[in-house]
């Protein structure tokens, strides 16, 4: 009952908050290159100071922790089975296979727009971008790296194409979330997203080509000696590409992301029991807890596919259960809503709200580190008022994905973030320059608001 008698945190307490958390975290990753789960506790250290300073009761400090952490419960369990998948799909030859085959048919100059490409149709066709990062992502980065590509650029063509995909994908969760915040046909919002998607596409597609440049000079000495290494240390072969299938199929089919991910770890394991009889439970139990271990006496190819396992993920589940446990905070605390709810309320142009609710996205994104969120809480702020303007849903929705969704990826400590980085073993501050298509889609949107092109309005819902 204690949290019952404080008042509300005011504008300018939240503000002065907010600004105090991003000083500490933006000082320790930026400046001093320190990893993100120290500064975030120290964070969440000074906040409970404060809130017991405004006696907050311990109750509703343990509550923030609890809620908080509760909404990353599915995406920390999926993480795990994607460590497991990872093993497995290396053991099994599956990632190895892409990467030979991808060696034959993608050329260098071509190689960062192609692999932009092939991510864009994965993820449209899948609906998750996690998955296209953490498969044929890490199949990308061995042969963009064995190409002399520079692996931040590689990661950026990654991203990009798997968070296109991701957001225009009907099958995507935080593009049906983003649509039913906001009372919105799914549909109808993958058609208005258009508007600010294909030029962000585009920008990022003609990027991908000019500074994917770099490689055309490369020999071919370096690919020989990777495929060489590849095919005689691991069972490469067209079967590869069954779990990729099955993974288009159990998406078209609408099976949950758990259950596809446990298929898929089942059927890559018996492959790896078929290409190698002689295979020790014991030993695929080991792969799948501590990943797998690459002994082909090439150096760059070891490095490359040693990874995975589910204790490999495990660095990732601390930083995001730190990071939601702030967030929750913030949000029990009231300090969240203390910035948004206001400002809702004090805008009217169209570019105006557009911009605030990117701009609260982004700031959601940073000061809370989830996704969904991002997409949540300014679309709950802001309704009510895109609806007194008289905007339409999908006018919102748009703006939501747009400075909530994809903006994700490009937060050291946020959810998205952290999983690409972990994954692709590139941090997210340098790969964050190259996810064209993150930076390039609020740009876009802010234009789209201002100059009214794109906007739909109450009226225009039948059209």
């Amino acid at each position: 009952m204690e949290e019952q008698t404080q008042s509300k945190v005011s504008l300018m307490e939240g503000s002065i908050i907010l600004v105090v958390m991003l000083l500490i975290m933006g000082f320790s990753v930026i400046k001093l290159a320190l990893s993100p789960e120290i500064p975030i506790l120290l964070v969440i250290f000074l906040l409970i100071c404060w809130a017991k300073v405004r006696h907050f009761s311990w109750s509703s400090i343990n509550d923030g922790i609890v809620n908080g952490i509760q909404t990353g419960i599915i995406p920390i369990f999926i993480f795990i089975l994607i460590g497991i998948l990872i093993s497995t799909w290396i053991a099994s030859g599956v990632i190895p296979s892409l990467m030979v085959f991808g060696f034959h048919l993608i050329s260098a100059e071509w190689f960062l727009p192609s692999v932009f490409i092939v991510c864009t149709i994965v993820g449209t066709a899948i609906g998750s971008a996690f998955t296209v990062i953490s498969t044929v992502g890490i199949a990308f980065m061995g042969m963009g790296i064995t190409m002399g590509m520079n692996p931040a650029m590689v990661a950026g063509a990654i991203i990009s194409g798997a968070i296109f995909g991701d957001k225009t994908s009907p099958l995507s969760d935080s593009t049906n979330l983003a649509s039913a915040v906001v009372d919105a046909d799914l549909f109808a919002h993958i058609k208005n997203l258009m508007w600010s998607t294909i030029p962000a596409w585009l920008t990022s597609f003609v990027v991908f080509i000019l500074i994917g440049q770099s490689g055309k000079a490369l020999s071919s000495h370096s690919i020989n000696q990777t495929v060489n290494s590849l095919t005689s240390h691991f069972s490469v072969s067209a079967w590869a590409f069954l779990p990729i299938a099955l993974m288009f199929i159990c998406a078209w089919i609408k099976i949950p992301a758990i259950f596809t991910l446990f298929i898929n770890i089942v059927v890559a394991t018996g492959m790896l029991f078929i290409s190698a009889p002689k295979t020790k439970i014991a030993d695929v139990v080991n792969i799948m807890s501590n990943g797998f271990v690459s002994h082909t006496g090439n150096q760059a190819v070891d490095a490359l596919l040693s990874r995975g396992g589910v204790a490999s993920m495990m660095a990732t589940v601390s930083l995001i259960i730190c990071a939601l446990a702030l967030g929750g905070l913030l949000m029990k605390f009231g300090i969240i809503d203390s910035i948004m709810i206001p400002l809702s309320k004090r805008l009217k142009s169209t570019g105006s709200l557009i911009l605030a609710v990117i701009l609260s996205g982004i700031g959601v994104n940073i000061f809370v580190g989830e996704q969904y969120l991002s997409v949540i809480l300014p679309g709950n702020a802001f309704k009510a008022t895109f609806e007194r303007e008289g905007l339409a849903a999908v006018s919102l929705s748009r703006a939501l994905e747009d400075g909530g969704t994809v903006i994700n990826y490009l937060i050291p400590w946020g959810v998205a973030g952290v999983f690409a980085a972990n994954a692709l073993k590139v941090s997210t501050l340098s790969y964050l320059p190259f996810v064209i298509f993150s930076l390039a889609s609020p740009i876009f949107s802010i234009l789209s608001g201002y100059t009214g092109i794109g906007i739909k309005r109450s009226g225009d819902k039948a059209k």
